[in-house]
């Protein structure tokens, strides 16, 4: 696994081959970059990575310089792996939190700017992901949650959704989430 860009462009890290999950391809990380740059300053934005996997996704909110990144995971080897990443980068902005990432949805109680959610693609509950982040108070009026999956989701029809990109086997949906000015020009 390797930084793509920003700070730590270029330092590699060696995935454990017994781990489950699977790192989101560089093609597809470098695209969703791309596509997020247009919609968030990334050294203004406080972020939280959930189903954190492998850290890949943490690693590059790092590299660019968000001022906070907060990274779930509750599978304790790969929890163990992106600590020991994130140690041995020294940045004050990482927070790596070992949990289940549909309880902390639940029970969080901080603001973001940006939302990132891998989960198993086979996760029973991945239809209702997007309920339940914009349904929380995680979100920052105007910010974004980008939600990876499989090609059978379609979250079109949502009223926060904004926009949705295929690279491969990938898929990202994102959402953001309305600003007060957003509701007054409606009225």
């Amino acid at each position: 696994m390797r930084i793509i860009t920003g700070k730590y462009k270029g330092k590699r890290f060696d995935v454990p081959r017994s781990f489950k999950a699977r790192p989101t391809t560089d093609f597809a990380k470098e695209n969703l970059f791309n596509v997020l740059r247009a919609y968030i300053d990334f050294e203004e934005t406080r972020a939280l990575d959930l189903f954190a996997g492998t850290g890949s996704i943490t690693l590059e909110l790092l590299s660019r310089g968000c001022t906070e990144v907060v990274s779930v995971e509750k599978d304790r080897q790969h929890f163990g792996f992106i600590s020991q990443v994130l140690r041995s980068l020294s940045d004050p902005a990482a927070h790596p939190v070992c949990a289940d990432a549909l309880r902390y949805i639940e029970r969080c109680n901080r603001q973001f700017d940006l939302i990132f959610a891998d989960p198993p693609y086979a996760l029973r509950e991945l239809p209702e992901l997007p309920d339940r982040v914009m349904n929380s108070n995680m979100l920052a009026p105007g910010a974004i949650f980008v939600l990876e999956h499989g090609k059978d989701n379609i979250f079109s029809e949502r009223p926060d959704f904004l926009e949705h990109r295929a690279y491969g086997s990938v898929n990202f949906s994102f959402f953001r989430k309305p600003t007060p000015e957003d509701s007054s020009s409606e009225a």
